[in-house]
C-alpha cells in the first residue's frame, strides 16, 4: 500500500475512535460543557470521516488504492 494510502487509512481508524470516543463521553458527561466538547468532536469526525472517504474512493477510481 502506497504512504498516501496508508495515511487516509489511518485517518479513517482515527476517525472511527473520535466517533466511539464522543458517543462514550457524552453518555458519561456531567455537564452542558462536556456535551459541547463531544458534540464539537462528534462533528469534526464525521466531516473528517467524510472528506477522507471521498479521497480514498478518488484512489480505487484512479488504480492507486490497493490494499496489502
Amino acid at each position: 500500500m502506497k504512504p498516501c494510502d496508508q495515511n487516509i487509512k489511518t485517518i479513517l481508524k482515527l476517525t472511527d475512535s473520535m466517533i466511539k470516543l464522543a458517543i462514550k463521553g457524552d453518555a458519561d458527561r456531567e455537564d452542558i460543557g462536556c456535551g459541547i466538547l463531544y458534540g464539537i468532536l462528534l462533528d469534526s469526525a464525521h466531516k473528517i470521516k467524510q472528506q477522507a472517504e471521498k479521497e480514498k474512493h478518488a484512489h480505487i477510481d484512479k488504480g492507486w488504492w490497493k490494499e496489502n
